[in-house]
C-alpha cells in the first residue's frame, strides 16, 4: 500500500520472535507475572503458511480468474460470475476450497455441469470458506454469485457524495484479505492469478481496472479487460465513475472526475521522469503502462498500488508537488511488492519496507539530496512516534499477526523500520554494491511472492558472505525479529531542519515573534517539522498568535491542516474547531483523520464533536474507515 502516510493502525498482537532456526519448534510463553502459573505453550509460525485463508493452494492452486460482472448502483451489488483455472498440485485432490465474504452464492458449475459446493458458516474476520467438489475431468470451475451492499472491499457512492453531483461512484479495495468479499477467490498473496473481465455499467460511465486499460476506449457500458502477468488477489481493483483520461507521458496518465483532472496532471506530471530514473537503476517496468486513478476524498489510503493503475487520494493534490513522495512510493510498488510480493502478511515488511526505501531513492533521484535527507528525517520521526506507543511485540518487522485482523499490520514498522533496514545494509556494503543486490533480488524472484525466511537465505548467500567483514546474520536477526531499532542504526539528518529549530526555540522562549519568523522560502517539509515538533502543551496565546501569523487553521495543504488540527484538539483551541468538523467530514483517509478522532475521545467534550462528525460522515466514509474509527465515538 502506500507510505508511511498510508496507515498508522495500533496494533497488539503476541509475537513470538523466533530466529528462523526455531520456527518449527513450539516457543512457551508466560502471560502473567504470577510464576506459580504454569507457562503456556504457543505454537511458532509456519513460516509460508498463510494464516488469513481458508484457500488450499498446495492441493488445488487457482491460476486465472475470468469475470464477468455487471455493475448495479440501485443494488449496490456485482452481479454475475467468475471462471476460475486451477491446478491440481496434488493429483488426488477432490475438492478446490476458496475464500469468500458475505457473498450470496447462487451456483457453482463445470462444463455447464452443476457441482456439489458448501458454504461454511462466517468468520468476523475471515469470511466464510466456500468448498467445491472438483469434476471428474477439466481444470475450469464457475461460480455465480452476487455481492453484498456491504461488502468490506467495495464502496458505492451516490452522486451527491462525488464532486460532479450527477453520476455514482464506485471503486474497491482488495487490501488486505477483502478481495473475497466481491469474488470468490483464494485470498492470499501467495496464490498469482492472471485475470480477464467483462465488466458491465451504465453507459454513461467508465469502468477502470488494475490491469490493461485503453485511455481511448469508447464509452459504451461494456469494457474488456486483462491482467497478463500473475499478481496476488489484493491487487484486483475495479472503478467506475464519470472518469477521464489525461495523458502525462508517454506511459503515463491519470484518470479523475472532470473537476479535478487538470490539477492532478498537473501535480503529478514528474511521474514519467520518476519511471524512467528507476528504471535505470532497478531494472526495467515490467508492466507497460503506468496510470494513476485520482479517487473521491473518502479513499482510506494515501494510495493503493494496484498494478497498472493505482489509486490516489485527492489530499495529496497540494499545488506545490510537495506531497507527491506518495506517487513514488505506488510506483516504486512495481518493483517491490507487485513483481516481489510477500507470500503472507506477516512478511509485510518485505513488501513496504523495500518499497519505502526505493521511494527516498526516487525522490532523491528526481527532487535532490536536500528533500531526500527532509523527507527521512520526518519518516524517522514518524517510526519513532508508533515505537514510543506500540507494544513491544509490535515492534518486530516479522509480525505474528494470527488470530488477528492483517489491517493490523499497517503501521510505520513495516514501513520505515524495513527502509531503515536496507538503509543500513546500503551503507555497510556502498551504495553500488547495494543496488547491484536489489537488481538481482528483483530479478530473481520477478512475479514470485516470498516468505521472509527466503528473504533471509537469499541475502546471506548474496550479500552477507561477500561482505561478511561489515554484515553478520545475527544483526539481520536484530532488525527483523527483534522490538525496537537496534542500537547503532542510521540517523537522516538534514541541514534545512536547522533554521526551523532555532525559529521554533526562538519563538518558544519569546526572544523571537511568531510574525518576525523568517519563513519565505520553507518548505512544506519544513513547515511540518515546525509543528510536528511543538512541545505537546501550548497557551491559548501562543495558538493565537501562530494561527494569526502564519493562517494554520485556513492552511489548504491538507498535511500541515492535519498537523495543526491535531495540536488544536489537544490543546483545545476552539478557533480551529469548525475547521476540523469540516475536515472530519469532507476526508475519509485513515491517516488523516484517525489521529483526530482519537485525540478528540480523550475528553467528554472532544467525544461529543467527534460524534457529530463521524454521524454526518459515516455514509460517505469506506468501510475500512468506519472500522477503524467507530471505536473512538461509542
Amino acid at each position: 500500500m502506500t507510505t508511511k502516510v498510508i496507515l498508522s493502525f495500533v496494533v497488539s498482537a503476541l509475537l513470538l520472535g523466533c530466529s528462523p532456526a526455531n520456527q518449527d519448534k513450539p516457543i512457551t510463553t508466560s502471560e502473567s507475572v504470577n510464576t506459580s502459573e504454569p507457562p503456556k505453550t504457543v505454537q511458532a509460525i509456519k513460516s509460508g503458511k498463510d494464516y488469513h485463508s481458508y484457500g488450499n493452494p498446495d492441493e488445488v492452486k487457482v491460476t486465472n480468474l475470468a469475470l464477468d460482472l455487471t455493475v448495479d448502483f440501485t443494488d449496490k451489488m456485482l452481479k454475475g460470475s467468475v471462471e476460475l483455472d486451477f491446478e491440481r498440485i496434488k493429483p488426488d485432490a477432490k475438492a478446490l476450497v476458496l475464500d469468500t465474504r458475505a457473498l450470496n452464492i447462487i451456483n457453482v458449475t463445470a462444463a455447464g455441469k452443476t457441482l456439489n459446493y458448501k458454504l461454511a458458516g462466517a468468520d468476523a474476520v475471515l469470511g466464510s470458506a466456500l468448498t467445491i467438489d472438483l469434476p471428474a475431468t477439466g481444470n475450469k470451475v464457475k461460480v455465480e454469485y452476487q455481492t453484498s451492499p456491504e461488502a468490506s472491499g467495495v464502496q458505492w457512492l451516490t452522486p451527491a457524495q462525488t464532486a460532479g453531483k450527477k453520476q455514482p461512484f464506485l471503486f474497491t479495495q482488495s487490501q488486505a484479505i477483502h478481495a473475497r468479499s466481491f469474488i470468490p477467490l483464494q485470498d492470499s498473496p501467495q496464490v498469482r492469478v492472471t485475470y480477464q473481465a467483462t465488466i458491465r455499467t451504465p453507459k454513461e460511465l467508465l469502468a477502470v481496472m488494475s490491469a490493461a486499460n485503453d485511455p481511448d476506449t469508447a464509452r459504451d457500458g461494456e469494457y474488456e479487460f486483462s491482467m497478463p502477468q500473475p499478481i496476488p488477489s489484493y491487487l484486483i481493483a475495479l472503478a467506475v465513475g464519470d472518469l477521464h483520461f489525461k495523458a502525462m507521458g508517454e506511459r503515463t496518465g491519470v484518470y479523475s472526475e472532470a473537476y479535478i483532472l487538470d490539477a492532478a496532471a498537473a501535480e503529478f506530471e514528474d511521474t514519467e521522469s520518476m519511471l524512467i530514473a528507476t528504471e535505470k537503476t532497478f531494472g526495467p517496468y515490467s508492466w507497460d503502462r503506468y496510470d494513476l486513478l485520482i479517487l473521491p476524498p473518502s479513499f482510506p489510503f494515501g494510495g493503493m498500488e494496484n498494478p497498472r493503475l493505482s489509486f490516489i487520494t485527492p489530499t495529496v493534490i497540494a499545488g506545490d508537488k510537495s506531497l507527491v513522495s506518495l506517487i513514488a512510493h505506488e510506483l516504486a510498488h512495481s518493483w517491490s511488492g507487485n513483481t516481489v510480493t510477500n507470500a503472507t502478511w506477516r512478511d509485510l515488511w518485505l513488501n513496504e519496507g523495500f518499497t519505502t526505501y526505493l521511494t527516498y531513492r526516487i525522490m532523491e533521484m528526481v527532487y535532490g539530496e536536500k528533500r531526500f535527507a527532509m523527507e527521512a528525517v520526518l519518516g524517522r520521526q514518524d517510526l519513532q512516534a508508533d515505537i514510543d506507543t506500540l507494544p513491544a511485540d509490535d515492534q518486530i518487522m516479522a509480525i505474528d499477526l494470527r488470530g488477528r485482523d492483517p489491517d493490523a499490520v499497517f503501521s510505520n514498522i513495516p514501513y520505515e523500520k524495513g527502509a531503515l533496514f536496507l538503509r543500513e545494509l546500503e551503507q555497510k556494503v556502498g551504495r553500488a554494491a547495494f543496488d547491484e543486490f536489489l537488481l538481482g533480488y528483483f530479478q530473481h524472484f520477478a512475479f514470485q511472492s516470498i516468505t521472509t525466511d527466503e528473504f533471509e537465505a537469499y541475502l546471506q548467500t548474496n550479500l552477507v558472505e561477500q561482505h561478511s567483514d561489515v554484515l553478520s546474520m545475527a544483526r539481520i536477526n536484530q532488525w527483523i525479529h527483534a522490538d525496537g531499532v537496534p542500537e547503532g542504526a542510521p540517523v537522516p539528518e538534514s541541514d534545512a531542519f536547522t533554521t526551523v529549530d532555532q525559529a521554533r526555540n526562538g519563538w518558544l522562549a519569546g526572544s523571537l515573534a511568531a510574525a518576525n519568523i523568517l519563513n519565505d522560502d520553507w518548505t512544506v517539509h519544513q513547515w511540518l517539522y515546525f509543528l510536528n515538533n511543538m512541545p505537546a502543551k501550548l497557551s491559548q496565546a501562543q495558538l493565537t498568535e501562530l494561527d494569526a501569523a502564519f493562517g494554520l487553521t485556513a492552511s489548504h495543504n491538507n498535511e500541515i491542516a492535519h498537523s495543526w488540527l491535531l495540536i488544536s484538539v489537544n490543546n483545545w483551541y476552539e478557533p480551529a474547531f469548525t475547521r476540523l468538523h469540516e475536515y472530519l467530514v469532507t476526508i475519509g483517509r485513515n491517516k488523516l483523520v484517525k489521529p483526530l478522532y482519537k485525540a478528540l475521545s480523550q475528553t467528554p467534550e472532544g467525544k461529543k464533536m467527534a460524534q457529530k462528525a463521524f454521524a454526518e460522515a459515516k455514509d460517505g466514509y469506506h468501510p475500512l474507515t468506519v472500522k477503524t474509527n467507530e471505536v473512538f465515538v461509542q
